[in-house]
């Protein structure tokens, strides 16, 4: 069974760091794009960054390029999110996602993590 589950969302200053991490089991990690994606309240989920699917590099949201990094720790099947220069509008409930395509692609995700809050004060 392919589970992902996603810890260390909270609350952090608007200028602040977290990481995000996405621990996958029941695949193998190098077969699927590793995507995450935020909702806002009100707001549709969107595409966050990813580890793409094939040749394994980073794509990101032009909203969150130059302060998101998405890496991956293969001994322990996960996936992080460093966020950095947090910003108020990046107050959402952020989730991780394994699926095949583009990697922008929310329908290319077949498996969904439950999701962690991320609040940033201002």
């Amino acid at each position: 069974e392919v589970q992902l589950v996603e810890s260390g969302g909270g609350l952090v200053q608007a200028g602040g760091s977290l990481r995000l991490s996405c621990a996958a089991s029941g695949f193998a990690f190098g077969d699927y794009a590793i995507g995450w994606f935020r909702q806002a309240p009100g707001k549709e989920r969107e595409f966050v960054g990813a580890l793409r699917w094939g040749d394994g590099g980073t794509t990101y949201a032009d909203s969150v390029k130059g302060r998101f990094i998405v890496s991956r720790e293969n001994a322990k099947n996960t996936v992080y999110l460093q966020m950095t220069s947090l910003k108020p509008e990046d107050t959402a409930v952020y989730y991780c996602a394994a699926g095949v395509g583009p990697p922008a692609w929310i329908k290319g995700y077949t498996n969904w993590g439950q999701g962690t809050q991320v609040t940033v004060a201002s």
